[in-house]
């Protein structure tokens, strides 16, 4: 059971106290814990994850597949380029998923992500995933909710579909604060190394905070098997060691080992 649901799973709430509770769980690491001593843990779990990889795709007996979900400037891409520096580009991929082409929006939904699930031995990361559908898609009023309603049974249907044929789907939710993010979306102006990352359209995008949180906290009531990692994202070092933690421990419970030589 994650964050989430232990808070917010008790028999005596009213479901209209559950709506947009999300923003109830704390987007920062706890007090307690030591930021040195953190990173150190976050290293260690980076460096075994490439280790765990090696043996994942040399007996390519799961897929691996590993959706990035937050809102912008929560940090996904730091987030890949940091959790997986050990890891073989070999057995790797990352997919972004934009807005819909025009071959896309001629099928279902989940036509293009099925096309990137993962083959046996491989990890798969989604820097946005086919979550999308349900979350810009409502707050922009692209669809209903009664549309909505059926896109999650669609996809938990296709979560177990996945994870019946071998593939572990594993689910981050990066929970930033509405702070941070006008933070870091303003440093895109002022930093040069990070003037690329700017876009006018974010911007307009945090102005509907609310909203997105709503929808984020029906996705998380609807859709939560497999369940979903919150994972605090205010703070780079905290935000990646969570991630590498589930990771590494996911990989580490396997207990694959490399494939005997063929007689």
């Amino acid at each position: 059971m994650n964050l989430y649901q232990q808070i917010f799973k008790s028999p005596n709430l009213q479901i209209e106290k559950i709506m947009a509770k999300i923003t109830n769980i704390s987007t920062r690491a706890p007090k307690s814990v030591d930021k040195e001593k953190i990173k150190a843990e976050t290293a260690k779990y980076t460096e075994k994850i490439g280790e765990f990889q090696k043996i994942f795709y040399a007996s390519a007996q799961k897929g691996l597949l590993v959706l990035l979900q937050g809102l912008d400037a929560s940090g996904k891409d730091g987030l890949v380029s940091n959790v997986f520096s050990g890891v073989n580009p070999l057995g790797c991929t990352v997919h972004s998923f934009k807005g819909p082409t025009e071959e896309e929006l001629k099928h279902d939904f989940l036509w293009r992500v099925h096309k990137e699930i993962p083959a046996k031995g491989m990890i798969q990361i989604f820097n946005r995933s086919h979550y999308e559908d349900v979350l810009i898609t409502r707050v922009e009023k692209w669809i209903d909710d009664k549309t909505a309603k059926k896109r999650f049974e669609y996809i938990n249907n296709f979560e177990k579909l996945i994870t019946d044929n071998g593939t572990i789907v594993l689910k981050f939710y990066l929970h930033i604060s509405r702070e941070v993010q006008i933070e870091r979306l303003n440093e895109r102006k002022t930093n040069p190394d990070k003037f690329w990352k700017h876009n006018d359209g974010d911007w307009k995008t945090s102005q509907k905070w609310p909203q997105y949180m709503n929808v984020y906290d029906d996705v998380f009531k609807n859709c939560s098997n497999p369940e979903w990692t919150i994972v605090p994202a205010d703070q780079n070092w905290y935000k990646e060691y969570v991630v590498a933690k589930k990771i590494y421990e996911t990989l580490k419970n396997l207990k694959l080992t490399y494939p005997k030589m063929a007689k």
